[in-house]
């Protein structure tokens, strides 16, 4: 029961907030005005059961509780990842990027040009938190096949523009990766769900 209610939780989150990215701004909380022009929605949603071996946000270091990739309609793809902080049960993180890549039929890498964080702290939209967002570089690469349910890891690093590292190396448990298809969408192109 408690994973349901975490999946709950994460999948409110990334629709509510990831799914209305504006232009990238430096430290500025995504703005309702901001958001009209260029709604973008969730059109997959992948949610992946194990554990992070490793989690670094900014210097301090955390587990978390699930892992989501989320790829939206315009092609944006974030991998969210709900932290375990018990001082904070909307604690959420975002390596976000575009034009991501399969090597081969067990490989992805996404480049990272924003980093997304949300804590209870941050001004809320219908009662979630509203991330604030940083230009930031780095990538994630996840090892398996999102087609066959099966990811082996996930692995992310990257720098925002104030020189702030954001670590991840998720390990999957075995469990098949639960893939929700939300609605219907021109997929982008290296699509890792094909």
């Amino acid at each position: 029961m408690a994973n349901f209610s975490i999946s709950t939780a994460m999948v409110s989150v990334i629709f509510l907030v990831p799914c209305f990215a504006q232009s990238p701004a430096e430290q500025k909380p995504l703005s309702l005005s901001g958001m009209a022009g260029s709604n973008a929605f969730v059109d997959l949603l992948a949610l992946m059961s194990g554990e992070c071996k490793t989690l670094k946000l900014a210097g301090r270091s955390f587990g978390c509780k699930t892992v989501a990739y989320a790829h939206g309609d315009k092609g944006r793809v974030n991998f969210a990842v709900a932290v375990d902080d018990p001082n904070d049960k909307h604690h959420v993180v975002w390596f976000s990027g575009e034009n991501g890549k399969r090597a081969d039929d067990n490989s992805y890498e996404l480049p990272i040009d924003r980093m997304l964080l949300n804590s209870k702290d941050r001004p809320k939209i219908d009662g979630l938190p509203v991330p604030v967002e940083h230009n930031s570089t780095g990538f994630c690469r996840q090892t398996g096949n999102f087609a066959a349910k099966k990811v082996t890891d996930v692995t992310c690093s990257a720098t925002d523009s104030q020189g702030r590292k954001y670590e991840l190396l998720f390990v999957s448990d075995g469990t098949p990766v639960s893939v929700r298809r939300i609605r219907q969408s021109t997929s982008s192109i290296q699509d890792p769900f094909k």
